[in-house]
């Protein structure tokens, strides 16, 4: 992984909230926080938040007395989310996941929807994600799956590999998804004290108008976009990515299977 993989600027977040969310990251929210079993939660910490989008469902799908603490390494990505808002207040942090600035056995539950592949040191933030968990606590979070099964990134990749062949852009293989293999998640968690997870492959559709609208999400709103920007036009990218769609998916509305691992796994 690249140290600029999990910079997500204010424009880039703009992008990403607008096109991205609606895109794969909605049909996976809900369900995430359906995961949370624990019977009596109180205190819930968010880490990778981005902009809200499992924030908003926690803070609709939780009862009313549950405190909800949502945190992300970029600031830009908490200013978005915070402008959009939520159904009720939710305490909104600047935070490492590596380094979570709370005291052991703060919380009842830790989720974290599609961040654990940003993690230099994921063995460390899923330590940190057990230490901060009260005794019988809940861990839930989700990766992706490899990318040849999330249809949109697949298509927009191979584009970007033609259009640059001497140095294609790599971002969402190498990231997002980058870490799909269950043996290496669930290796990764016993280091870090955790055992038996329960790990479910789930398929799902992602539906957009028109090709125009997953181009515009992957070249304008993940750090694709600096990659693009380093060997060529934007606009350009933009347009081959949504050529690419349109050859593989149709004119007018498009969908594409997405597929991800969700986990949960207890303190």
């Amino acid at each position: 992984m690249s140290a600029d993989d999990s910079v997500f600027t204010g424009v880039v977040a703009k992008f990403y909230e607008t096109y991205l969310v609606p895109l794969i990251f909605e049909p996976y929210a809900v369900p995430a926080v359906r995961l949370l079993s624990a019977p009596d939660i109180s205190e819930v910490l968010e880490i990778a938040a981005g902009t809200g989008v499992v924030t908003r469902a926690l803070a609709r799908e939780l009862a009313a007395g549950t405190a909800i603490v949502a945190t992300d390494l970029n600031q830009a990505m908490l200013d978005q989310a915070a402008a959009i808002g939520t159904a009720r207040p939710v305490r909104w942090q600047r935070a490492d996941a590596q380094e979570l600035p709370f005291p052991d056995a703060s919380f009842d539950a830790v989720v974290c929807q599609f961040g654990a592949m940003f993690f230099p040191d994921r063995t460390g933030a899923y330590a940190e994600a057990r230490r901060v968990l009260r005794p019988g606590g809940q861990f839930v979070f989700s990766t992706w799956d490899r990318i040849e099964v999330n249809e949109f990134a697949d298509t927009v990749i191979t584009a970007m590999a033609s259009l640059f062949p001497e140095d294609p852009p790599r971002f969402l293989a190498r990231t997002p998804h980058g870490y799909h293999e269950i043996s290496a998640i669930s290796a990764d968690l016993a280091r870090a004290g955790f055992t038996d997870p329960r790990i479910g492959t789930v398929t799902a559709r992602s539906r957009a108008e028109s090709a125009r609208i997953p181009a515009l999400a992957y070249c304008h709103g993940t750090p694709l976009r600096d990659e693009i920007e380093a060997r060529g036009d934007l606009d350009a990218a933009t347009a081959a990515a949504e050529r690419a769609l349109t050859e593989r998916f149709g004119t007018g509305a498009v969908d594409g299977m997405i597929r991800a691992h969700l986990i949960s796994v207890g303190r």
